[in-house]
């Protein structure tokens, strides 16, 4: 059996080595829930069409008083949520991406940085897509929350700068890697 970072190459099929790799995907390696600013919004498709299909999330770095993307989340809403949303986030609507945004993503649509929702997520993992700690891990390479969802709290009490920092994710990524490797 060979280890290539993401699963293991088997000879042969086996149900105990197949649960193993399932746990390994899918158990929640993140134990703290996040606290993520809406910068974007993405059109919904299908049974979402006429409301938003994912919103695109930033950390906030007060070194550079920018918000930076760390995840596009489309789980976790409930129907109440997806059709209210249009209306929480009217009123914050800008016609480009904010001058304080830093994302190599091109929303649909976008947000000034208001409005705060907790979110959870299996992990955190290097991207070269979003920008959250860019560099500060590998070159060219910055931080991303894998399968994020939506624990259905508005975090109205906090505002935009409030919200977990990009440094935040870096020490909760260092966090974990040091958990599976004492595993």
């Amino acid at each position: 059996m060979q280890s290539h970072g993401k699963g293991f190459n088997l000879p042969s099929w086996s149900p105990r080595l197949a649960m193993d790799k399932y746990k390994r995907d899918y158990k929640s390696e993140m134990t703290d829930t996040v606290d993520l600013v809406i910068i974007g919004a993405f059109h919904g498709r299908g049974k979402r069409a006429g409301t938003y299909g994912a919103l695109l999330l930033a950390t906030y770095d007060p070194e550079a008083d920018t918000f930076e993307s760390v995840t596009k989340c489309g789980t976790g809403f409930t129907d109440k949520d997806l059709a209210s949303f249009p209306d929480i986030l009217r009123k914050h609507e800008i016609p480009r991406k904010h001058s304080r945004v830093k994302s190599t993503l091109e929303a649909d649509i976008w947000f000034e940085p208001a409005v705060v929702l907790e979110i959870l997520g299996a992990e955190i993992t290097l991207s070269p897509i979003h920008t959250c700690a860019m560099d500060s891990i590998r070159k060219g390479s910055g931080l991303a929350i894998r399968f994020p969802r939506f624990t259905g709290k508005y975090r109205t009490d906090k505002a935009a700068e409030d919200a977990t920092t990009s440094l935040e994710i870096v020490e909760m990524y260092r966090k974990q890697l040091k958990r599976i490797s004492e595993t």
